[in-house]
């Protein structure tokens, strides 16, 4: 990690050689954990957490080390990549995100922009910072967790705003492919809360269960960035950010998958949603919340479909006592609905409330302790022998060293 980062500082110092404005940004974040006493997803079964029973004792571990590198060669024309070193995924290094954008200089009340590559799409109010996480709490909650888990815009994205003294309303529109698979985990593993974002080379792995009933050995992954039936997909988005009221947006994504396409055993999952969010200000407190609604099917063949209805909204309110500190409490609900002709059937309902502490006490270090509780019932908990109703808790505490 050492050497990584000494060869991006490298780069960064020849930036004037290069005639390019260059920047680099990055942290790498200490964990204290006390794990949940449920197996984690992350070990095949179904805990909702990062860390589960199989971390064993409280422990502490390195989460994650993030770099941001973003090159300016043009007053028009930005480039930006974020990598991740993390002990878990597929490789030791995996990216993020990694795009171009062109935004011409505009003195007008109109103005556009267009960027190309790998990105997130425009659903989180929470994920605002460096590697994708929250000033508000480690782990985002349900929707975000999956927004991160599964979602990666690989394609094209365009905007038109609008701005005046007073508001700034926007247009967006994208075309991406590489995205088929997105949603078998929350159909095959349900909604999870942690701050785990897929990288572009990982695999996120399946509960057992699901390698057990299609009869292929465990631990079996699945692929998040893959093209399976060469149809592209689409959303699009609108905003409104007005001046001492807040901002509300509304995002329609669908994947266009053909839910009967396969390749390399994996099969396209056709997924669709509407996302809702807002965010106002009331003197120091913060207040946010987004809802999300969709559908992901798939139908491999004449004998056997899934199609699964899912739901989740959270209501954040976040604290800023003074320059260093800030609070945070959010309250998460979540659901799936699923229908498939054979038996075990992998509904579930459930909450979750969260807790976060903030300390800032110098630009290059950031303390966080959070307390996560979930209690959902799936009733796919039943086929590892387990009862399908559980609790979970969590308590993590975060020292993230930034880059001066």
């Amino acid at each position: 990690m050492r050497n990584f980062l000494s060869a991006l500082f490298l780069i960064g110092s020849c930036s004037p050689v290069l005639a390019v404005d260059f920047h680099f940004d990055g942290y790498v974040d200490l964990r204290l954990i006390v794990p949940s006493d449920q197996a984690s997803w992350q070990s095949g079964l179904l805990g909702k957490f990062r860390y589960g029973a199989e971390d064993g004792k409280p422990d502490l571990r390195v989460a994650e080390a993030v770099g941001q590198a973003v090159v300016l060669l043009t007053p028009e024309l930005m480039a930006l990549a974020v990598g991740r070193i993390e002990p878990e995924q597929r490789t030791f290094f995996d990216l993020l995100e990694g795009y171009v954008r062109y935004r011409p200089v505009s003195t007008m009340a109109w103005r556009w922009s267009v960027k190309a590559g790998a990105f997130f799409p425009p659903i989180s109010l929470e994920n605002t910072e460096l590697g994708w996480t929250s000033p508000w709490t480690l782990t985002p909650s349900a929707i975000n967790t999956w927004v991160g888990e599964e979602l990666r815009t690989i394609g094209v994205e365009g905007d038109l705003e609008w701005r005046s003294e007073e508001r700034t309303i926007t247009a967006m529109a994208s075309l991406f492919g590489w995205n088929d698979p997105a949603g078998v985990l929350v159909a095959d593993r349900g909604w999870a809360l942690h701050d785990r974002v897929t990288g572009l080379i990982d695999r996120p792995r399946e509960p057992d269960v699901i390698a057990y009933a299609i009869g292929v050995p465990e631990p079996l992954y699945t692929y998040e960035v893959l093209e399976i039936d060469g149809r592209p997909g689409w959303y699009a988005a609108a905003s409104w950010d007005e001046v001492g009221l807040g901002f509300l947006n509304l995002v329609y994504y669908n994947n266009e998958a053909d839910p009967a396409a396969v390749r390399r055993g994996t099969i396209a999952w056709r997924t669709d949603f509407w996302n809702v969010g807002a965010r106002t200000q009331i003197g120091d407190v913060t207040l946010m919340a987004q809802a999300m609604t969709g559908r992901t099917l798939i139908v491999p063949n004449a004998f056997y479909f899934s199609d699964t209805e899912f739901k989740s909204a959270y209501l954040l309110a976040g604290w800023t006592i003074a320059e260093d500190w800030r609070v945070a409490a959010r309250a998460d609900v979540f659901s799936t609905d699923e229908t498939n002709p054979y038996p075990g059937n992998m509904s579930e309902h459930g909450n979750a409330l969260t807790i976060a502490v903030n300390y800032l006490p110098y630009n290059w270090l950031r303390l966080t302790a959070e307390a996560i509780r979930v209690d959902s019932t799936r009733n796919q908990r039943a086929l590892e022998g387990l009862n399908p109703h559980a609790v979970e808790n969590q308590v993590q505490i975060s020292a993230k060293f930034y880059l001066p």
